[in-house]
């Protein structure tokens, strides 16, 4: 408490906004699987096509955040999340018919696909010289507490509590509109030259190719691994909710570790390690049903989605590569807007071929894709170099 007074108050209210949204995204995806595949009853090939509306947006945010070039990076994140809770509100009370819930998908989506480059942009602003990673991973750490309570939440309100998925949706809501509130309460900065134009440079190609990589191995996780759980392990709500727990309780002692490991060891090694674990967690996805007992392939795919969503929150290390190789310090919103656009364009194209796969051969060999694209991923990482002094 006593550091937490020392920082700069828009600081503090940005943080909290963010643990805000972070409660409010795990409650929604803590549900979201269950809640398609038992309203609406659709198709493995039908769930990777959900993908689309989905992630279209992600593809989008660059040229939505161009669009309103005239908002400064604050303002944008209220309006983003302001976006999130009409969205996922419409999902709670107007969502009978399936089509009608893809409308209010996508305008979910938009709002927290333009917070997400949002939130390193601008606690980048706020990190002294050479702890980029720690202020990141002090934010991460935060924001998994926050997750933890949302999947708490959902745990025990499906368990004991009586909640609908409604409910649940209509949580998530409300907090968004808090963490508008907050943003909203923090002082407009100027909108810098830089806002108005794309920024697409040679020197980030690297970055580029990583952010490639990160959307395709990003949408195995998000849209794969949980539907195993739901569809082949026949994993209720209430369990789906535990393992989020569980992901978030680990990551508040993981992220702040992780967050000093990058100031310290450097993105390279930071990201090699993260492609090393991923062909592991991948295969244990795939084929722990073939390997073990029922009992035990629960567990090991259970463990699979807990070191997953842990390894989510190594795109730190993009961010502060990014950071050390920036040409002008303003390319490094718009160029991290510019790669979340450009990994959500791969990720839809894996969420397509995710399913075809899934139908015609298998779920295995989506994890298999899953280890191809870990083994790029590590030698593509291998090439990462940044000169600079350690803290």
């Amino acid at each position: 408490m006593s550091r937490a007074r020392r920082l700069p108050r828009d600081f503090v209210l940005f943080a909290v906004a963010a643990t805000l949204c972070a409660f409010a995204q795990s409650a929604v995806n803590a549900v979201f699987n269950n809640f398609v595949n038992d309203t609406y009853a659709i198709s493995d090939f039908q769930r990777g096509l959900l993908e689309l509306p989905r992630e279209l947006p992600g593809f989008l945010v660059v040229f939505v955040s161009a669009a309103l070039y005239l908002l400064s990076p604050r303002r944008l994140a209220a309006l983003a999340n302001l976006l999130a809770a009409v969205g996922i509100a419409g999902i709670a009370l107007f969502s009978a018919r399936y089509g009608v819930m893809l409308a209010w998908l996508f305008l979910f989506s938009v709002g927290q696909h333009l917070f997400i480059p949002l939130i390193a942009g601008i606690t980048l602003e706020y990190a002294p010289e050479g702890k980029a990673g720690r202020r990141l991973g002090q934010l991460t750490g935060a924001t998994n507490l926050a997750g933890i309570a949302g999947s708490l939440l959902v745990l025990v309100g499906f368990r004991a509590l009586g909640f609908g998925f409604a409910t649940a949706f209509l949580i998530a809501a409300v907090t968004f509109l808090a963490a508008t509130l907050l943003l909203r309460a923090m002082r407009a900065e100027a909108v810098p030259a830089e806002k108005t134009r794309f920024v697409l440079r040679r020197e980030y190609r690297l970055f580029y190719w990583l952010n490639v990589l990160y959307g395709t191995r990003k949408q195995i996780f998000l849209t794969f691994s949980p539907w195993v759980l739901v569809t082949i392990f026949k994993q209720p709500t209430a369990r789906v909710a535990g393992l989020f727990f569980v992901g978030g309780l680990i990551g508040i002692v993981f992220n702040p570790l992780l967050g000093r490991a990058i100031d310290r060891l450097g993105e390279r090694f930071i990201l090699m390690a993260e492609a090393a674990v991923l062909v592991l967690v991948c295969f244990g996805y795939g084929f722990s049903r073939r390997l073990f007992s029922a009992d035990v392939a629960v567990l090991v795919a259970s463990a699979c989605f807990v070191v997953d969503q842990m390894l989510m929150s190594v795109g730190m290390a993009r961010a502060t590569y990014l950071k050390t190789i920036a040409v002008q310090p303003g390319d490094v919103s718009q160029t991290l807007m510019m790669g979340v656009s450009i990994d959500h364009g791969f990720s839809i194209l894996v969420a397509f071929v995710g399913g075809v796969l899934w139908t015609r051969l298998g779920f295995e060999y989506v994890f298999l894709l899953g280890v191809l694209i870990a083994c790029v991923n590590l030698y593509s990482a291998s090439r990462v170099r940044v000169e600079r002094v350690r803290a």
